[in-house]
């Protein structure tokens, strides 16, 4: 049998909010037929910089890279006001780089930020179907 297809994706989210991370990561490998690569910079694998004082202009840099290698962005919603420095910059980035942008839902809940639902490419809920569908649709 043929080796799947390795969809390649960033995850903009908060390390304050790391179980919902690790939630959609866990969706998203229990995803029957689904592979992918995480360019993402979880808090366990923070993005990799020469000090522990990075200057903004360097962890731009490191996340302009990891963005640069993925096919599409997923953005966890719930998160995206209260952490907007970082996710804003990143949402921002892929923009300018051309890449999808998929919002999610935040799980149980009916709001999306209005910044948000306006640079998305497509949102959707908090499932592995329709998050899995919207990767294969527009990476």
């Amino acid at each position: 049998m043929p080796a799947l297809y390795d969809y390649r994706i960033f995850i903009s989210h908060a390390w304050k909010y790391g179980e919902d991370y690790d939630r959609l990561v866990s969706m998203l490998d229990h995803s029957p037929w689904f592979s992918f690569y995480n360019y993402s910079a979880p808090q366990e694998k923070p993005l990799a910089l020469s000090s522990s004082n990075a200057t903004d202009a360097e962890i731009e840099q490191a996340i302009t890279a990891k963005i640069k290698n993925a096919q599409v962005v997923l953005v966890i919603g719930g998160m995206y006001e209260l952490y907007h420095k970082w996710m804003k910059y990143e949402v921002d980035e892929a923009m300018r780089m051309g890449k999808p942008i998929i919002a999610i839902m935040p799980w149980a809940q009916s709001y999306m930020p209005v910044e948000l639902q306006a640079k998305a490419t497509q949102i959707v809920g908090w499932n592995s179907t329709s998050i899995v569908k919207a990767i294969r649709d527009l990476a």
